[in-house]
C-alpha cells in the first residue's frame, strides 16, 4: 500500500493544481503587449476552484471553441475571438484553439505538444484538433488526433514560413491555419513555405539593368555594406536552415502515433517525487484513453492495454523515483505495443528518465567481468563511448544511493531487468513480470 498521502487510489487520479506561469511568447509584434499584461494572467490562473491548468482550459474549450487567455486578451481581442469561431464552425471539422503563453518551467514545460495531450486528455480524447502558441516566437502549432488526418501540424507550420504572414498577428496566423487544415492540403503548402524560405535569393542587378544604362555608383554599396552583406546573408540563411531543421524534427516526432513526447522526460527529470509522481499519473490516463480508442491487431490492443494496468499497480504502489520511473517504463511498453514501428528499445538502461534509448551498446559494469547489451540514449552513448560515467539512476541500500542495477536482482524487478533492456526475449516484458507478482514480491 502505498503511504504517500498525496497519492490517490488509481491511475485515474487528476494531478494537484499547480501554479501557471505566464511570459512573453508572441514575437516582436505582440511582445509589448504580453509585458503589459502578463501578470493578469498569472493571477487568473490562482482560483480557489482547485482544478489543474489543463483542466480549466478544457473546461473553456468546451463552452466555447476559442479559448485565449487573459494576459493575450489584447493580442487577440474579443472581435478577433468572434471571427475565429466562426471560422471553425463553417469547416464542420473538430477544431478547438487554446492561445495560453508558454514559457519554460511553466505546467506545461513551455511546450505547445504537452500542453496539446494534456488538454486533449482533459476533454476526453476521441478526434480533435487543438491549436496552440509554438515554442518559438510568433510561431503557432496544431496536434492532431488521429494523427495527420487533415494534415494540422503542417499547416500550422507553414504559416511561420509563409512571407505574408510576417508581423501577422496570432488570430492572423491562426486564421490562416484553419484555412489551410479546412483545404486539407497542409504537406504541399508546409514544402511551398520552406522550399521558398530557404531558396535561392533575389538576383543581384546588373550593372546595365534596367533601360540599359550603368547603375549608379551608390546602387553598389559602400564597402562597409557589401562585408555586411556578405557576413550577415549567410547566417541569416543558416539560421533559417537551422530553424526548419528543428520545426520538421518536432513533426516528425508529432507524426509518430502514440510517441511519449520527448518533454515529458525532459519535465520528469527535473520534478521532485510529488511531481513526477502526478506526471506518471498523467501518463497512466493518457495510454488507457489511447489504447481504448485505438484500432489495429487485437493482440497488440490487448498488450496495451494490459501494460496500461501495470503500469497502474506499479503507480499504486510505487515507493520512490525508481519505481516511478517503471511505471514510464511500462506506458513505453503500451505505447510501443499501439505503434506500427516494426521494432521498439526500450527506455535508457543507465537512466529511464533519459527517454527512449537510441541503440544497444556492450557495456561491463565496474568490478565485473561480465559484458551486457544494454539500450542507451545518446546522451549516455556519448559517454560510454568517451570512457567517460553515463548519469544513473540510483536506488537506496543500507541506507546509502547506490545505482539502481547494483541492488540484488531478487529485491528489485527494475535491477533484474534494467527496465526492459535485460530482458529475455520477444515472450518476456515488464508488463508480464508485473502481472506474475515479480514487482509486489519486491516490495515484501
Amino acid at each position: 500500500m502505498c503511504t504517500d498521502p498525496t497519492h490517490g487510489s488509481g491511475p485515474r487520479r487528476r494531478p494537484a493544481a499547480r501554479r501557471l506561469r505566464t511570459a512573453l511568447g508572441l514575437g516582436a509584434s505582440s511582445v509589448a503587449l504580453l509585458f503589459a499584461a502578463a501578470a493578469p494572467g498569472a493571477a487568473a490562473d490562482q482560483s480557489p476552484a482547485g482544478k489543474s491548468p489543463g483542466q480549466k482550459i478544457a473546461d473553456a474549450l468546451r463552452r466555447s471553441p476559442v479559448h485565449v487567455d487573459p494576459s493575450l486578451s489584447t493580442a487577440v481581442d474579443a472581435d478577433q475571438q468572434r471571427k475565429l469561431v466562426d471560422q471553425i464552425k463553417r469547416t464542420g471539422l473538430p477544431i478547438r484553439v487554446a492561445l495560453v503563453p508558454l514559457v519554460e518551467g511553466d505546467s506545461w514545460g513551455g511546450k505547445p505538444d504537452q500542453l496539446a495531450e494534456v488538454v486533449h486528455d482533459r476533454m476526453g480524447g476521441g478526434p480533435s484538433i487543438l491549436i496552440t502558441l509554438g515554442d518559438l516566437p510568433g510561431d503557432i502549432s496544431a496536434r492532431e488526433w488521429p494523427a495527420n488526418a487533415h494534415q494540422a501540424s503542417h499547416a500550422a507550420a507553414a504559416v511561420f514560413f509563409q512571407d505574408d504572414m510576417k508581423g501577422a498577428g496570432p488570430a492572423q496566423r491562426v486564421a490562416r491555419a484553419i484555412s489551410i487544415i479546412k483545404a486539407g492540403n497542409g504537406d504541399a503548402v508546409y514544402e511551398k513555405a520552406t522550399a521558398q524560405s530557404l531558396g535561392t535569393s533575389a538576383p543581384r542587378p546588373d550593372k546595365t539593368s534596367g533601360a540599359g544604362k550603368e547603375a549608379p555608383s551608390d546602387a553598389q554599396g559602400s564597402p562597409l555594406i557589401r562585408i555586411l552583406s556578405l557576413v550577415v546573408g549567410p547566417v541569416l540563411l543558416l539560421a533559417a536552415a537551422g530553424l526548419l531543421l528543428r520545426r520538421r524534427a518536432r513533426l516528425r516526432d508529432l507524426s509518430t502515433p502514440f510517441a511519449l513526447p520527448r518533454s515529458v522526460f525532459a519535465a520528469a527529470r527535473k520534478a521532485d517525487e510529488a511531481g513526477l509522481r502526478d506526471r506518471a499519473n498523467e501518463e497512466v490516463v493518457r495510454l488507457g484513453e489511447e489504447a481504448r480508442v485505438a484500432q489495429g491487431e487485437p493482440a497488440a490492443l490487448e498488450r496495451a492495454l494490459d501494460a496500461y494496468a501495470a503500469a497502474g499497480t506499479v503507480l499504486d504502489r510505487a515507493r520512490g523515483t525508481v519505481d516511478l520511473a517503471g511505471v514510464f517504463a511500462l506506458i513505453a511498453e503500451g505505447r510501443a505495443a499501439l505503434s506500427k514501428a516494426p521494432a521498439t528499445l526500450p527506455l535508457c538502461f543507465f537512466h529511464p528518465l533519459h527517454g527512449p534509448a537510441v541503440r544497444r551498446i556492450p557495456w561491463r559494469p565496474l568490478g565485473r567481468r561480465e559484458q551486457l547489451r544494454v539500450a542507451a540514449c545518446e546522451t549516455c552513448l556519448r559517454a560510454v563511448r568517451t570512457r567517460r560515467a553515463p548519469e544513473v539512476l540510483t536506488d537506496r541500500r543500507d541506507g546509502r544511493p547506490v545505482p539502481y542495477f547494483e541492488v540484488p536482482t531478487e529485491d528489485s524487478l527494475w535491477a533484474a531487468t534494467g527496465y526492459g533492456s535485460l530482458l529475455s526475449g520477444a515472450d518476456d516484458s515488464l508488463t508480464g513480470r508485473v502481472q506474475r507478482g515479480d514487482f509486489t514480491r519486491t516490495l515484501d
